[in-house]
Protein backbone atom coordinates (compact mmCIF):
# COMPACT_ATOMS: atom_id res chain seq x y z
CA UNK A 1 0.00 0.00 0.00
CA UNK A 2 2.02 3.52 -1.22
CA UNK A 3 2.14 5.88 1.96
CA UNK A 4 0.20 9.57 2.20
CA UNK A 5 1.63 12.05 -0.34
CA UNK A 6 3.97 14.51 0.84
CA UNK A 7 1.41 17.34 0.47
CA UNK A 8 -0.85 16.04 2.45
CA UNK A 9 -1.15 17.94 6.15
CA UNK A 10 -3.29 18.91 9.00
CA UNK A 11 -5.21 22.01 9.27
CA UNK A 12 -3.18 24.11 11.51
CA UNK A 13 -4.74 26.99 11.83
CA UNK A 14 -7.64 24.86 13.17
CA UNK A 15 -5.59 22.87 15.81
CA UNK A 16 -4.09 25.62 17.24
CA UNK A 17 -7.56 27.22 17.89
CA UNK A 18 -8.76 24.32 19.69
CA UNK A 19 -6.09 24.48 21.72
CA UNK A 20 -6.53 28.15 22.52
CA UNK A 21 -9.77 26.89 23.17
CA UNK A 22 -9.78 24.46 25.32
CA UNK A 23 -7.30 26.53 27.33
CA UNK A 24 -10.25 28.91 28.30
CA UNK A 25 -11.40 26.15 30.51
CA UNK A 26 -9.75 25.82 33.91
CA UNK A 27 -7.34 28.95 33.64
CA UNK A 28 -4.62 28.90 35.89
CA UNK A 29 -3.08 32.08 37.49
CA UNK A 30 -0.60 32.87 34.96
CA UNK A 31 -1.04 31.97 31.36
CA UNK A 32 -2.00 28.36 32.11
CA UNK A 33 -4.41 25.95 33.09
CA UNK A 34 -5.50 24.06 36.90
CA UNK A 35 -7.69 21.93 35.01
CA UNK A 36 -6.81 19.03 37.85
CA UNK A 37 -8.73 15.51 37.11
CA UNK A 38 -12.00 15.35 38.18
CA UNK A 39 -12.91 19.21 38.90
CA UNK A 40 -15.55 20.89 37.58
CA UNK A 41 -13.29 22.32 34.87
CA UNK A 42 -11.68 18.81 33.91
CA UNK A 43 -16.06 18.10 33.56
CA UNK A 44 -16.18 20.77 31.08
CA UNK A 45 -13.17 20.57 29.10
CA UNK A 46 -14.54 16.78 28.88
CA UNK A 47 -17.70 18.20 27.49
CA UNK A 48 -15.93 20.18 24.76
CA UNK A 49 -13.83 17.70 23.48
CA UNK A 50 -17.12 14.94 23.51
CA UNK A 51 -19.12 17.71 21.31
CA UNK A 52 -16.34 18.67 19.22
CA UNK A 53 -16.49 14.65 18.38
CA UNK A 54 -20.12 14.60 17.88
CA UNK A 55 -19.85 17.29 14.92
CA UNK A 56 -16.74 15.23 13.57
CA UNK A 57 -19.11 12.21 13.42
CA UNK A 58 -17.38 9.78 15.62
CA UNK A 59 -19.36 7.96 18.29
CA UNK A 60 -18.23 8.65 22.06
CA UNK A 61 -17.78 5.68 24.35
CA UNK A 62 -16.61 5.78 28.12
CA UNK A 63 -15.80 3.26 30.51
CA UNK A 64 -15.58 2.84 34.32
CA UNK A 65 -12.62 5.04 35.11
CA UNK A 66 -14.28 7.78 33.11
CA UNK A 67 -11.43 7.58 30.31
CA UNK A 68 -12.95 8.76 26.51
CA UNK A 69 -12.90 6.93 23.28
CA UNK A 70 -14.19 8.82 20.14
CA UNK A 71 -14.57 5.94 16.97
CA UNK A 72 -13.97 6.91 13.56
CA UNK A 73 -15.53 3.98 11.74
CA UNK A 74 -13.69 1.92 9.19
CA UNK A 75 -14.48 -0.01 6.21
CA UNK A 76 -13.74 -3.14 7.90
CA UNK A 77 -15.83 -3.97 11.05
CA UNK A 78 -14.10 -6.67 12.30
CA UNK A 79 -10.76 -4.74 12.17
CA UNK A 80 -9.17 -4.27 15.37
CA UNK A 81 -8.84 0.16 15.59
CA UNK A 82 -5.58 2.14 15.87
CA UNK A 83 -5.63 4.78 18.64
CA UNK A 84 -4.79 8.10 19.50
CA UNK A 85 -4.51 10.21 22.24
CA UNK A 86 -3.51 11.97 25.41
CA UNK A 87 -4.72 13.37 28.15
CA UNK A 88 -6.68 16.79 29.16
CA UNK A 89 -5.69 17.48 32.94
CA UNK A 90 -3.35 19.07 34.04
CA UNK A 91 -1.24 20.21 37.11
CA UNK A 92 -2.63 22.55 39.86
CA UNK A 93 0.06 25.02 37.83
CA UNK A 94 -0.04 23.22 34.17
CA UNK A 95 0.61 24.21 30.83
CA UNK A 96 -2.01 24.38 27.76
CA UNK A 97 -0.02 21.88 26.15
CA UNK A 98 1.04 18.72 28.01
CA UNK A 99 -1.10 16.26 27.33
CA UNK A 100 -3.91 18.00 25.60
CA UNK A 101 -1.77 18.29 22.22
CA UNK A 102 -1.58 14.57 22.00
CA UNK A 103 -5.79 14.78 22.68
CA UNK A 104 -6.25 17.68 20.24
CA UNK A 105 -3.68 16.34 17.51
CA UNK A 106 -5.82 12.93 17.50
CA UNK A 107 -9.44 15.04 16.81
CA UNK A 108 -7.52 17.18 14.24
CA UNK A 109 -6.30 14.07 12.18
CA UNK A 110 -9.81 12.89 12.44
CA UNK A 111 -11.05 16.48 10.90
CA UNK A 112 -8.81 16.19 8.07
CA UNK A 113 -9.69 12.79 7.13
CA UNK A 114 -13.21 13.82 7.08
CA UNK A 115 -12.05 17.26 5.06
CA UNK A 116 -10.17 14.75 2.66
CA UNK A 117 -12.56 12.21 2.36
CA UNK A 118 -10.37 9.75 3.31
CA UNK A 119 -11.40 6.21 4.36
CA UNK A 120 -9.16 3.34 6.13
CA UNK A 121 -9.71 -0.18 6.63
CA UNK A 122 -9.73 0.10 10.72
CA UNK A 123 -11.38 2.19 13.15
CA UNK A 124 -9.66 5.35 14.03
CA UNK A 125 -9.98 6.29 18.27
CA UNK A 126 -9.48 9.39 19.87
CA UNK A 127 -8.70 8.94 23.55
CA UNK A 128 -8.56 11.16 26.72
CA UNK A 129 -7.07 9.64 29.24
CA UNK A 130 -8.04 10.28 33.05
CA UNK A 131 -5.83 11.26 35.68
CA UNK A 132 -2.44 11.14 33.75
CA UNK A 133 -1.08 13.67 35.83
CA UNK A 134 -1.54 12.09 39.21
CA UNK A 135 -1.14 15.51 40.76
CA UNK A 136 -4.53 15.43 42.56
CA UNK A 137 -4.63 11.43 43.16
CA UNK A 138 -1.59 9.50 42.82
CA UNK A 139 -0.53 7.84 40.86
CA UNK A 140 -0.03 9.09 37.63
CA UNK A 141 -1.38 7.59 34.77
CA UNK A 142 -4.21 5.88 36.80
CA UNK A 143 -6.70 4.85 34.29
CA UNK A 144 -4.53 3.77 31.74
CA UNK A 145 -2.58 1.48 34.13
CA UNK A 146 -5.95 0.07 35.22
CA UNK A 147 -7.18 -0.28 31.51
CA UNK A 148 -3.82 -2.44 30.88
CA UNK A 149 -4.00 -4.45 34.15
CA UNK A 150 -1.72 -2.83 36.34
CA UNK A 151 -3.51 -1.40 39.05
CA UNK A 152 -7.54 -2.79 39.81
CA UNK A 153 -10.31 -0.49 39.72
CA UNK A 154 -10.97 -0.95 43.17
CA UNK A 155 -7.74 0.47 44.24
CA UNK A 156 -8.26 3.32 41.80
CA UNK A 157 -11.68 4.44 43.41
CA UNK A 158 -10.28 4.47 46.59
CA UNK A 159 -7.14 6.50 45.88
CA UNK A 160 -7.41 9.95 47.87
CA UNK A 161 -6.44 13.56 46.91
CA UNK A 162 -4.55 16.04 49.96
CA UNK A 163 -8.24 16.75 50.90
CA UNK A 164 -8.87 12.99 51.63
CA UNK A 165 -11.56 13.56 48.61
CA UNK A 166 -11.64 9.68 46.93
CA UNK A 167 -11.32 9.00 43.35
CA UNK A 168 -15.02 7.19 42.80
CA UNK A 169 -16.40 9.42 44.13
CA UNK A 170 -15.39 12.51 42.63
CA UNK A 171 -15.69 10.50 39.26
CA UNK A 172 -19.49 10.04 40.20
CA UNK A 173 -20.02 13.37 41.34
CA UNK A 174 -18.83 15.33 38.21
CA UNK A 175 -20.70 12.55 36.04
CA UNK A 176 -18.18 10.88 34.24
CA UNK A 177 -18.83 7.07 34.99
CA UNK A 178 -18.70 5.36 31.87
CA UNK A 179 -20.47 1.64 31.17
CA UNK A 180 -17.98 0.21 29.74
CA UNK A 181 -15.43 -2.28 31.49
CA UNK A 182 -11.84 -0.80 31.55
CA UNK A 183 -9.84 -2.73 29.22
CA UNK A 184 -12.26 -4.86 27.24
CA UNK A 185 -11.25 -2.61 24.17
CA UNK A 186 -8.82 -4.18 21.95
CA UNK A 187 -6.23 -2.47 20.14
CA UNK A 188 -4.15 -2.49 16.85
CA UNK A 189 -1.87 -0.19 17.91
CA UNK A 190 -1.80 3.47 19.86
CA UNK A 191 0.11 6.50 19.29
CA UNK A 192 0.96 9.34 21.13
CA UNK A 193 1.96 13.07 20.50
CA UNK A 194 3.40 14.92 23.36
CA UNK A 195 5.58 18.23 24.18
CA UNK A 196 8.94 16.79 24.62
CA UNK A 197 8.85 18.88 28.36
CA UNK A 198 12.79 19.16 27.86
CA UNK A 199 15.20 20.60 26.15
CA UNK A 200 16.69 18.35 23.81
CA UNK A 201 14.73 18.74 20.44
CA UNK A 202 14.82 22.71 20.63
CA UNK A 203 18.71 22.47 21.47
CA UNK A 204 19.20 20.50 18.24
CA UNK A 205 17.12 22.40 15.66
CA UNK A 206 14.86 19.27 15.45
CA UNK A 207 11.07 19.23 14.68
CA UNK A 208 10.39 15.61 15.48
CA UNK A 209 11.47 13.45 18.42
CA UNK A 210 10.77 9.77 17.79
CA UNK A 211 10.88 8.63 20.92
CA UNK A 212 11.92 4.57 21.00
CA UNK A 213 12.23 4.29 24.65
CA UNK A 214 10.91 5.60 27.90
CA UNK A 215 12.29 6.30 31.34
CA UNK A 216 11.53 3.83 34.17
CA UNK A 217 9.90 5.60 37.65
CA UNK A 218 9.18 5.08 41.36
CA UNK A 219 7.14 7.44 43.19
CA UNK A 220 8.05 6.80 47.27
CA UNK A 221 5.76 8.19 49.52
CA UNK A 222 8.12 8.59 52.89
CA UNK A 223 6.04 10.02 56.08
CA UNK A 224 8.71 10.98 58.66
CA UNK A 225 6.95 11.38 62.48
CA UNK A 226 8.56 13.40 64.94
CA UNK A 227 7.25 15.78 67.98
CA UNK A 228 5.64 19.14 67.05
CA UNK A 229 7.23 21.75 69.69
CA UNK A 230 7.24 25.56 69.81
CA UNK A 231 10.20 27.01 67.66
CA UNK A 232 11.43 29.43 70.60
CA UNK A 233 11.25 27.12 73.40
CA UNK A 234 12.24 24.24 72.68
CA UNK A 235 15.82 23.40 72.89
CA UNK A 236 18.23 22.16 69.57
CA UNK A 237 19.37 19.50 71.09
CA UNK A 238 16.67 18.13 72.34
CA UNK A 239 13.74 18.69 68.75
CA UNK A 240 12.69 15.90 66.77
CA UNK A 241 12.00 17.73 63.41
CA UNK A 242 11.20 15.87 60.70
CA UNK A 243 10.99 18.99 58.22
CA UNK A 244 14.72 18.70 59.28
CA UNK A 245 14.79 15.03 58.05
CA UNK A 246 13.03 15.95 55.31
CA UNK A 247 15.38 18.01 54.16
CA UNK A 248 18.06 15.98 54.75
CA UNK A 249 16.60 13.10 52.63
CA UNK A 250 16.41 15.59 49.98
CA UNK A 251 19.80 16.37 49.50
CA UNK A 252 20.71 12.56 49.63
CA UNK A 253 18.10 11.72 46.75
CA UNK A 254 19.94 14.68 44.30
CA UNK A 255 23.13 12.92 45.85
CA UNK A 256 22.02 9.73 44.76
CA UNK A 257 20.89 10.80 40.88
CA UNK A 258 24.22 12.31 40.38
CA UNK A 259 26.27 9.26 41.75
CA UNK A 260 24.31 7.07 38.85
CA UNK A 261 25.09 9.66 36.01
CA UNK A 262 24.29 9.52 33.26
CA UNK A 263 20.70 8.56 32.26
CA UNK A 264 19.20 9.17 36.11
CA UNK A 265 17.31 11.76 37.93
CA UNK A 266 15.77 12.21 41.22
CA UNK A 267 14.22 15.27 43.19
CA UNK A 268 11.26 15.41 45.92
CA UNK A 269 8.72 17.21 44.24
CA UNK A 270 5.54 17.50 46.75
CA UNK A 271 5.90 18.24 50.54
CA UNK A 272 3.81 18.52 52.85
CA UNK A 273 4.70 19.81 56.89
CA UNK A 274 2.57 19.09 59.84
CA UNK A 275 1.06 20.97 61.29
CA UNK A 276 2.61 23.90 58.93
CA UNK A 277 2.62 26.29 61.39
CA UNK A 278 4.97 29.00 61.26
CA UNK A 279 6.26 28.65 64.90
CA UNK A 280 5.74 25.01 65.02
CA UNK A 281 8.87 22.49 64.71
CA UNK A 282 7.03 19.75 61.89
CA UNK A 283 6.21 16.90 63.92
CA UNK A 284 5.21 15.11 60.79
CA UNK A 285 6.59 15.34 57.16
CA UNK A 286 5.02 13.49 54.10
CA UNK A 287 7.22 13.42 50.77
CA UNK A 288 7.20 11.89 47.89
CA UNK A 289 10.36 11.30 46.14
CA UNK A 290 10.79 10.87 42.10
CA UNK A 291 13.37 8.88 40.61
CA UNK A 292 13.43 7.77 36.86
CA UNK A 293 16.13 5.86 34.38
CA UNK A 294 15.65 4.18 31.42
CA UNK A 295 18.03 1.40 32.56
CA UNK A 296 16.67 -0.95 35.12
CA UNK A 297 19.48 -2.07 37.17
CA UNK A 298 20.27 2.13 37.87
CA UNK A 299 16.28 2.17 39.02
CA UNK A 300 16.61 -0.62 41.05
CA UNK A 301 19.83 0.72 42.78
CA UNK A 302 18.29 4.32 43.30
CA UNK A 303 15.42 3.08 44.55
CA UNK A 304 17.09 0.88 47.34
CA UNK A 305 20.09 3.67 48.32
CA UNK A 306 17.02 6.02 48.54
CA UNK A 307 15.05 3.96 51.24
CA UNK A 308 18.87 2.99 53.01
CA UNK A 309 19.13 6.63 53.07
CA UNK A 310 15.98 7.77 54.66
CA UNK A 311 16.06 5.08 57.34
CA UNK A 312 18.93 6.11 58.22
CA UNK A 313 18.25 9.78 58.40
CA UNK A 314 15.41 8.89 60.18
CA UNK A 315 17.45 6.84 62.86
CA UNK A 316 19.87 9.75 63.47
CA UNK A 317 17.37 12.29 64.00
CA UNK A 318 14.50 9.83 66.36
CA UNK A 319 12.48 10.13 63.89
CA UNK A 320 9.89 6.94 62.92
CA UNK A 321 10.15 6.62 58.85
CA UNK A 322 7.79 4.70 56.62
CA UNK A 323 8.28 4.23 52.84
CA UNK A 324 5.21 3.35 50.23
CA UNK A 325 5.43 2.80 46.68
CA UNK A 326 2.65 5.13 45.51
CA UNK A 327 3.95 4.87 41.52
CA UNK A 328 6.12 2.69 39.60
CA UNK A 329 6.54 1.69 35.69
CA UNK A 330 9.62 0.18 34.44
CA UNK A 331 11.85 1.13 31.62
CA UNK A 332 9.79 1.12 28.11
CA UNK A 333 10.95 -0.21 24.76
CA UNK A 334 8.40 1.21 22.19
CA UNK A 335 7.74 -1.19 19.18
CA UNK A 336 9.96 -1.49 16.87
CA UNK A 337 7.75 -1.54 13.65
CA UNK A 338 5.83 1.71 14.87
CA UNK A 339 8.95 3.83 15.51
CA UNK A 340 10.31 3.21 12.10
CA UNK A 341 6.53 4.47 10.88
CA UNK A 342 7.12 7.45 12.86
CA UNK A 343 10.51 8.23 11.66
CA UNK A 344 9.67 7.50 7.63
CA UNK A 345 6.34 9.76 7.72
CA UNK A 346 8.51 12.73 9.61
CA UNK A 347 11.27 11.56 6.34
CA UNK A 348 8.28 11.93 3.61
CA UNK A 349 6.95 15.44 5.22
CA UNK A 350 10.76 16.87 5.38
CA UNK A 351 10.43 17.46 8.83
CA UNK A 352 14.04 17.37 11.06
CA UNK A 353 14.08 14.33 13.82
CA UNK A 354 15.85 12.47 16.06
CA UNK A 355 15.62 9.53 18.05
CA UNK A 356 14.77 10.36 22.11
CA UNK A 357 14.19 9.15 24.91
CA UNK A 358 11.38 10.17 26.94
CA UNK A 359 11.82 11.71 30.32
CA UNK A 360 8.26 11.66 31.53
CA UNK A 361 6.03 8.84 32.01
CA UNK A 362 3.10 8.89 29.69
CA UNK A 363 -0.12 6.57 29.34
CA UNK A 364 1.81 5.27 26.35
CA UNK A 365 4.03 4.24 28.77
CA UNK A 366 1.06 1.51 30.42
CA UNK A 367 -0.77 0.86 26.85
CA UNK A 368 2.55 -0.69 25.72
CA UNK A 369 2.27 -3.56 28.01
CA UNK A 370 -0.88 -4.72 25.72
CA UNK A 371 -1.00 -3.11 22.28
CA UNK A 372 1.83 -1.78 19.80
CA UNK A 373 2.62 1.75 20.85
CA UNK A 374 4.81 4.67 19.83
CA UNK A 375 5.32 8.10 21.06
CA UNK A 376 6.00 11.14 18.45
CA UNK A 377 7.51 14.53 20.47
CA UNK A 378 7.51 17.98 19.35
CA UNK A 379 9.56 20.58 21.10
CA UNK A 380 8.73 23.09 23.71
CA UNK A 381 10.07 26.71 24.56
CA UNK A 382 13.44 26.17 26.40
CA UNK A 383 12.27 21.83 27.28
CA UNK A 384 10.08 24.11 30.07
CA UNK A 385 6.94 22.02 31.30
CA UNK A 386 4.37 21.67 34.59
CA UNK A 387 4.68 25.74 34.56
CA UNK A 388 2.14 27.89 33.53
CA UNK A 389 5.03 29.34 30.97
CA UNK A 390 4.79 26.28 28.97
CA UNK A 391 4.88 27.22 25.50
CA UNK A 392 5.17 25.44 22.04
CA UNK A 393 4.95 27.22 18.23
CA UNK A 394 2.02 26.44 16.17
CA UNK A 395 4.17 25.34 13.33
CA UNK A 396 5.93 22.64 15.95
CA UNK A 397 2.35 21.65 17.13
CA UNK A 398 1.28 21.38 13.07
CA UNK A 399 4.53 18.87 12.30
CA UNK A 400 3.34 16.55 14.76
CA UNK A 401 0.36 16.58 13.92
CA UNK A 402 1.23 16.16 10.39
CA UNK A 403 3.49 12.99 11.47
CA UNK A 404 0.92 11.97 13.49
CA UNK A 405 -2.07 11.95 10.49
CA UNK A 406 0.75 10.20 7.96
CA UNK A 407 1.64 7.37 10.84
CA UNK A 408 -1.82 6.75 11.45
CA UNK A 409 -2.85 6.59 7.75
CA UNK A 410 -0.52 4.24 6.99
CA UNK A 411 -1.04 1.92 10.21
CA UNK A 412 -4.65 2.29 9.55
CA UNK A 413 -4.61 1.53 5.84
CA UNK A 414 -6.19 4.07 3.66
CA UNK A 415 -8.75 2.31 1.01
CA UNK A 416 -9.73 3.81 -1.92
Amino acid sequence: MPAPGENLRINSERLWDSLMEMAKIGPGIAGGNNRQTLTDADSEGRHLFARWCEAAGMMMGVDTMGNMFATRAGTDPDALPVYMGSHLDTQPTGGKYDGVLGVLAGLEVIRSMNDLGIRTRRPVVVTNWTNEEGARFAPAMLASGVFAGIHDQEYAYARRDPEGKVFGEELQRIGWVGDEQVGARKMHAMLELHIEQGPILEAQGCDIGVVTHGQGLWWLEITLTGKDAHTGSTPMAMRVNAGLGAARITERVHQIAMAHQPEAVGAVGQLFHFPNSRNVIPGKAVFTVDIRSPDQAKLDAMRAEVERAAHAVAAELGLTCEIEAVGHFDPVSFDPGLVMTVRQAAERLRYSHMDIVSGAGHDACWINRVAPTVMIMCPCVGGLSHNEAEEISPEWAAAGTDVLLHAVLEVAEVVG
